[in-house]
């Protein structure tokens, strides 16, 4: 005789059914083996699942048990284990009914006495489970975030409790859903006191979905506008809402099941990895830039993280996904964020003149050269930051705050939905997303404008690329003005925050000549 559990493997956010077999027989020596390529932690199951039961006053037969998780060709990580096994140990032995575990999956991690442990990933196998006509069954602490993917589910404290459910004595049932989480009361722009060009073009950014580097010396408020952002920003739809609490749950960041509407908004230090940014890792978690998903990413001292780091960024920027390999299988993460960065000029933080450092302007040369051409040929909006007077700081509070500006970029984006409506296999939203067909039925200039970006992408020696993200900032540019032509206006403000980039390089190629 054979009992099934079924349970889930993860592979990103994917939840990928596990049928867990459970075969006893008599032998010579008792035994208890697991089988079909688990790592460490589920390897140790048999330990939990062996003071579980001794807790409960129940113990293993001397028999040699073998449990099979099939398909035994996929990599089975993580104590969320425990759980299925147990069950299925506990029907080979009689004492739950054979078909009572027919209809169910289980995901959970035992304590010694018998407890159910939380564990990640309950939000996605819950979901599958729902697809597949199944009920979940899960630790109660994480009954509340099962609950999310729909009704039926069961959330037990301990093993106990589950013998009663199946024996008919004390029926389970599943908490309600966590409450959505209120966002923080957002940052607003009305703190900000001058600083007028870079509102505007953060503005822009928050419109469009651009990504946006700002430039200036220590202490303009380059952060502080950056932080001002997810107040500009609309909150998550319903389907964005459930793709960042699916990454969220796997990452082990749901705490009770509460899911928050405000779009996420991750800042790592300059010194985080390669693999901290993007993900992996011996067992592969997202990294910062899947918990950005639909949200922010925001590299602060941008030239101090690593050049690996950042250039491993380039392919999410525009795939919207990142996939880590392995020498057995591939993991993909979504990853469709806005990046926002800041830097200093140069290390002295003045800008490379001669009065500001010795070194002059091989200073600024030197340290922008950490950023490779590939990388800012990605970002869409380069502005300067000059620094903040004392007479700007004497000024009264503007009277523009971030709830008028978010007025308006949720108009130009309920443009760009009803423009693009969600058109594709890769739902396109937002102008940052539009393919080069979109561009040229929505984003041609005028006559004027035409010949503006031909001649700058002449002069500047703009890349494909480069030329593509002007016309979407001039799209976005003229969805503010609620324009239905992009003009020769918009094209020549589009132009202007990108100038940077064609001087970043020329700085950076003369710096590298003159050593």
């Amino acid at each position: 005789m054979v009992a099934r559990v079924t349970t889930f493997a993860f592979e990103g956010i994917a939840a990928n059914p596990v049928d867990v077999q459970v075969h006893m027989a008599g032998g010579s020596q008792p035994a208890f083996m697991i089988v079909g390529l688990p790592d460490k932690a589920v390897a140790e199951s048999r330990e939990r699942v062996r003071a579980a039961f001794s807790a409960i006053g129940l113990a293993l037969p001397p028999k040699r048990i073998t449990v099979n998780l099939s398909p035994a060709d996929l990599p089975k990580e993580g104590s969320h284990y425990d759980l299925p096994i147990a069950l299925g140990v506990l029907a080979i032995m009689g004492i739950l009914s054979p078909d009572a575990l027919d209809g169910h999956a289980a995901i959970g991690e035992l304590s010694l006495d018998g407890r159910l442990e939380s564990t990640i990933g309950v939000l996605p196998a819950a979901m599958r489970a729902l697809d597949q006509g199944l009920r979940l069954i899960c630790p109660y602490v994480c009954g509340p975030e099962a609950a999310w993917a729909g009704d039926g589910n069961l959330a037990a404290p301990d093993l106990i409790s589950l013998i009663n459910h199946f024996s008919g004595r004390t029926p389970l049932s599943c908490p309600p859903p966590g409450e959505l989480a209120l966002p923080d009361e957002p940052l607003d722009l009305k703190e900000v006191k001058g600083q007028d060009g870079a509102k505007r073009v953060l503005e822009i950014a928050a419109a469009g979905g651009h990504n946006l580097l700002f430039c200036g010396p220590p202490g303009s408020g380059k952060s502080m506008l950056a932080k001002r952002l997810p107040g500009l920003l609309p909150e998550l739809s319903a389907k964005e809402l459930l793709e960042a609490s699916q990454i969220q749950s796997v990452a082990g960041l749901l705490e009770r099941g509460q899911l928050s509407r405000a779009r996420p908004f991750r800042a790592p230090h300059h010194s985080a990895s390669m693999a901290a940014l993007v993900g992996g890792g011996i067992r592969a978690r997202p990294g910062e830039i899947s918990l950005a998903h639909h949200g922010v990413l925001f590299l602060d001292e941008l030239p101090e993280f690593s050049s690996q780091a950042l250039d491993s960024l380039r392919q999410p920027l525009e795939d919207g996904e990142v996939t880590i390999s392995r020498a057995n299988r591939h993991v993909k993460y979504p990853a469709r964020f806005q990046l926002i960065a800041a830097m200093n000029p140069c290390r002295c933080g003045g800008g490379g003149g001669e009065a500001q450092c010795r070194k002059g302007p091989r200073c600024a040369a030197h340290y922008q050269a950490r950023l490779s051409g590939p990388f800012l040929d990605r970002m869409d909006l380069f502005y300067d930051t000059p620094a903040v007077t004392a007479v700007d700081l004497t000024l009264p509070p503007p009277s523009e705050g971030s709830s008028e500006v978010a007025t308006r970029v949720a108009a130009a984006r309920s443009r760009q939905s009803e423009r693009y409506d969600g058109a594709g296999p890769q739902r396109r939203l937002l102008n940052v997303d539009a393919t080069g067909e979109d561009l040229d039925k929505h984003a041609t200039p005028d006559a004027a404008g035409q010949a503006l970006i031909a001649d700058a992408a002449d002069t500047f020696r703009l890349s494909a690329r480069a030329y593509h993200r002007v016309l979407k900032v001039a799209r976005t540019i003229a969805d503010l003005e609620g324009s239905d032509t992009v003009r020769r206006l918009h094209v020549a403000e589009a132009l202007s925050y990108r100038r940077r980039a064609a001087e970043e390089a020329n700085t950076a190629r003369s710096g590298a000549l003159a050593q």
